[in-house]
């Protein structure tokens, strides 16, 4: 028995995402209870458990995929993400770190580069490579949104900053603007 899926059955669950009728979380535990070894299917079981909002149950699939797959960015980068609105800074970082030694040019990369520097409160370096990083990507539309909405969202932050101290909310902007993907995950 082979370890991987065929493209066939990868396909029939990418059309039960697609179709968004209930059925994918299902298909996604039957194709993994045949293929546990296919870090593919941990990763979209995870994708597929944070949609709905179940956080819990996806940070297992999750780090599951990167564990079978360490070279498998986009799982890397999505779990390193949904550390990071779990409000996990620092494991985020420790996750994307082998994502450095993707060419500079490649999306993944700019993204991590802007969502570490969003980490620090350095506002206009994270829309920069944040940009950067969504004119790269062709790949991932649902991923370039999320980095657009975090964008706006800096954005809004930046021009703020020069109210006074008393007018700004006690959490960091960075807090703030996580919060708006806690339990989300719609990138992927």
């Amino acid at each position: 028995m082979s370890s991987l899926c065929s493209d066939a059955e990868l396909q029939e669950l990418m059309e039960a995402l697609q179709a968004d009728d209930g059925r994918e979380l299902e298909q996604a535990d039957r194709l993994i209870a045949s293929y546990p070894e296919d870090a593919r299917l941990h990763f979209l079981r995870g994708s597929i458990l944070a949609g709905i909002g179940r956080p819990i149950e996806a940070l297992p699939a999750l780090r599951r995929a990167v564990e079978l797959a360490p070279d498998f960015a986009i799982a890397r980068f999505q779990l390193g993400f949904f550390e990071l609105t779990s409000g996990e800074a620092a494991s985020a970082l420790s996750t994307w770190g082998p994502l450095a030694l993707l060419p500079e040019g490649h999306y993944l990369r700019k993204f991590v580069g802007g969502l570490t520097h969003l980490i620090r409160d350095e506002f206009a370096e994270s829309i920069e490579q944040l940009r950067e990083g969504i004119a790269l990507n062709n790949e991932n539309p649902a991923l370039n949104r999320d980095m657009q909405l975090l964008i706006d969202q800096a954005a809004e932050l930046l021009s703020g900053q020069s109210r006074p101290a008393e007018d700004r909310e006690a959490a960091s902007a960075t807090s703030f603007l996580l919060n708006q993907f806690a339990g989300r995950g719609d990138a992927g």
